[in-house]
């Protein structure tokens, strides 16, 4: 069944492509002149017109038959360069964290119901804990899934995890959502998160949240260490350091009222 449908899926797509690539040459098009120029009859192209029409990728010109490309494909395109221009001011800071303590830091946006890594800095030590750029984790047992569950009220939460197993990594992962709700309002009035040997065991996690000019966040930094090189009074020195970093790039991002943090 699925190879008797592939060639008309791989046909609608090359048609859509097709329209698109003609309403980007110009404002906007008839439907008839645009018919002609793809070589496709004008009732085919009048469904995928109301398609993209209903989707938001195409807008029609009053009660006439013309058409034309909304901003929609160029809000999609340039959501990768938003990451782009956060990974390039985030490097900066990253490093100067990573030279400060020796550890290993990390950059995390929010991908469906998991974390994902965009950038990272290695720790100088020998014993480093394993990661990579493109990783994904859960929201639940993570600092910076924390940090990010944090600008979400709690029914969004409870919507965004409802599919979520709650997998139990060591002993100290939270067990539910109940307790994450607890935590993610501690996160909320303290303004960074903990991942205390939650994803790995021998393994603990400070993070800070990044917000774009609107205000909402749209990432976090970390610092990752294993558990024997960890010391509770370090602990607020750690905060601010992040904190500051964050502060800071939240403002090269547009945003300037970082919330302080008391510790």
């Amino acid at each position: 069944m699925e190879k008797e449908t592939q060639p008309e899926i791989v046909s609608s797509v090359l048609k859509v492509f097709s329209i698109l690539e003609m309403l980007s040459e110009q404002k906007s098009i008839g439907i008839t002149e645009l018919s002609q120029r793809i070589m496709m009859s004008k009732s085919t192209t009048y469904r995928f017109l109301q398609t993209m029409k209903t989707l938001g990728f195409v807008f029609q010109e009053g009660e006439t038959d013309k058409y034309g490309l909304t901003l929609k494909l160029f809000e999609i395109g340039a959501k990768p360069l938003e990451y782009l221009d956060l990974i390039s001011i985030a490097n900066k800071e990253m490093l100067f964290i990573a030279e400060q303590t020796g550890e290993a830091v990390h950059l995390g946006t929010l991908e469906d119901n998991e974390i994902i890594y965009l950038h990272k800095i290695d720790s100088s030590y020998a014993l480093r804990m394993y990661s990579r750029i493109g990783r994904r984790n859960p929201l639940y047992s993570t600092a910076i899934g924390k940090v990010l569950l944090s600008s979400y009220n709690n029914d969004e939460i409870r919507t965004m995890l409802e599919n979520v197993t709650f997998v139990r990594h060591t002993d100290k992962t939270l067990e539910n959502i109940d307790l994450l709700e607890c935590e993610i309002e501690k996160v909320r009035q303290q303004h960074y998160a903990e991942d205390n040997e939650e994803q790995e065991a021998g393994l603990r996690c400070i993070a800070t949240p990044i917000y774009d000019r609107f205000g909402q966040i749209i990432a976090g930094i970390s610092i990752s260490l294993p558990t024997i090189r960890f010391k509770e009074e370090n602990l607020p020195h750690l905060v601010k350091l992040l904190q500051h970093s964050s502060q800071r790039i939240s403002q090269q991002l547009g945003y300037y009222h970082y919330p302080k943090i008391n510790l």
